[in-house]
């Protein structure tokens, strides 16, 4: 079976959130279970393009509206990620340093989806499934049923990956012209609420639709920034399969980012080596619980609380903790903590950006994460705690609810809260304190949740199931 996983983010190229890390790592699952699997995005002007070795395997040019549009399609030569990606460029277009932000997106991922299948159709490529990643190439399922140029295609498969629902690639009508030429008869299918709506006109189109968590199915349907009642009626090809994670690349024992190695039986020391070789180079005190939050300053992921969070957790004097944050975004959050961090310079410390290997080293040195989510379609950096000893601390919704089991549970491993506020999360944080204090608890708990398996071997089983059927 052929299939190919069309996105603008994969992980190392272009890694913005968690669906970089999906595109990284469920393609090379699935070809070690016998998928000739491919993933194919942007090109984009970043060091993983300019450092390793591309080959050009394919040119065409198209007209976009009254522009024509000149493409090329690279190859990485090396196979090293473990399974082929194809890279289109498109001078002024596909070919910029940043993934989001331009204002002329919709005229990016709109020349991304045509070259893509002006490129299939030209190399007489023909993939049993595509399998699309989020609202940047949610036309495709479309297109590929109702584009004059790419008839070809009307049998092949389609299925659409919702990572993110509340981001639906809203475009004008005046944008129509843009598009390769389709049957007319057929606007209603892109059209929602008067405007022409990539998310909606996936769900509509595809054989098929998964959400990234069973949870994150059932709210989309209560809960989709206007789409409640297109899920609703197009439930019966719905599915809700969870993220896994690269369990290779996030093993404590083998992590090249962490300064100590270590597994589930030697964690105890293993952590309190990563924790006090963090809480030098940081300013904290290795002997206080550590606790971070590491994300985007979005509204969504709840960082909004983050500074009051931290104003009552430090105001009570019983609270024996240091602070650690990593991330962007929202720039009054960002003002608020650095702030704070004057205010409270020996327990509480920052750093303000994307930086993929001090992840890895907070995972190994925190005792908790913290996660106030208002949505959370899955969540990764739960999985990635847990695999590393750390506990997690989260809002019970959608992935995070399928996924982290409060101790007061049978088997539980963490602690959960029901409503994205300051006062849940501050109480559920000192549960946490006053249960982590006791040592012996604590190391049965985590190394409970150390076994437990969220590698993407099960995950992409069923992915792969969903494609036969189809």
């Amino acid at each position: 079976m052929h299939v190919i996983h069309l996105s603008v983010e994969c992980f190392p190229l272009a890694k913005v959130g968690g669906l970089a890390d999906v595109v990284g790592a469920l393609p090379r699952y699935q070809r070690e279970l016998g998928i000739d699997a491919w993933v194919v995005c942007p090109y984009y002007d970043r060091p993983f393009t300019r450092d390793e070795n591309f080959l050009s395997i394919a040119k065409g040019s198209f007209f976009q509206g009254s522009e024509e549009l000149h493409y090329e399609v690279l190859t990485e030569a090396t196979g090293s990620l473990g399974f082929p990606l194809y890279l289109i460029r498109i001078p002024g277009k596909l070919d910029r340093q940043e993934v989001y932000c331009y204002p002329d997106e919709a005229e990016q991922w709109i020349a991304f989806q045509h070259a893509f299948l002006h490129w299939l159709k030209n190399s007489q490529i023909k993939p049993d499934v595509i399998n699309c990643h989020d609202h940047h190439v949610g036309l495709i399922p479309f297109l590929t049923k109702h584009a004059d140029d790419f008839t070809e295609f009307e049998k092949v498969k389609t299925v659409f990956t919702v990572h993110n629902g509340q981001y639906q690639g809203w475009m004008s009508w005046s944008k129509a012209i843009l598009l390769p030429r389709f049957d007319t008869w057929k606007w209603g299918l892109l059209d929602w609420d008067g405007l022409i709506n990539p998310l909606a006109a996936a769900i509509k189109c595809c054989d098929a639709f998964t959400t990234v968590s069973v949870g994150y199915l059932q709210e989309l349907y209560e809960q989709a920034n206007g789409l409640e009642s297109l899920f609703s009626s197009e439930a019966a090809k719905g599915y809700g399969i969870v993220n896994g994670i690269d369990d290779v690349y996030w093993n404590p024992a083998a992590d090249k980012l962490i300064p100590f190695h270590y597994d589930i039986e030697s964690s105890k020391s293993g952590k309190s080596k990563n924790k006090k070789a963090f809480c030098e180079k940081y300013g904290l005190d290795e002997t206080l619980p550590l606790l971070t939050y590491i994300g985007r300053f979005a509204t969504e992921k709840g960082a909004d609380l983050l500074p009051r969070i931290i104003v009552d957790i430090f105001s009570n004097p019983d609270n024996k903790i240091s602070i650690f944050i990593l991330g962007s975004g929202d720039m009054q959050v960002q003002t608020d903590i650095q702030t704070l961090l004057v205010a409270y310079p020996n327990q509480l410390t920052a750093f303000f950006g994307y930086h993929e290997a001090l992840a890895h080293e907070v995972y190994a040195a925190a005792d908790m994460i913290l996660m106030p989510s208002r949505v959370e379609p899955c969540g990764l950096n739960q999985l990635y705690a847990m695999k590393y000893g750390t506990i997690p601390i989260v809002r019970g919704i959608g992935g995070l609810k399928d996924t982290v089991r409060d101790v007061n549970e049978k088997d539980g491993y963490g602690f959960v809260f029901p409503d994205a506020t300051t006062e849940d999360a501050v109480s559920t944080i000192e549960r946490a304190l006053s249960y982590i204090g006791q040592q012996e608890q604590m190391q049965r708990v985590r190394k409970k949740e150390m076994e437990l398996d969220f590698s993407w071997d099960k995950s992409a089983r069923k992915y792969i199931n969903l494609y036969s059927r189809l």
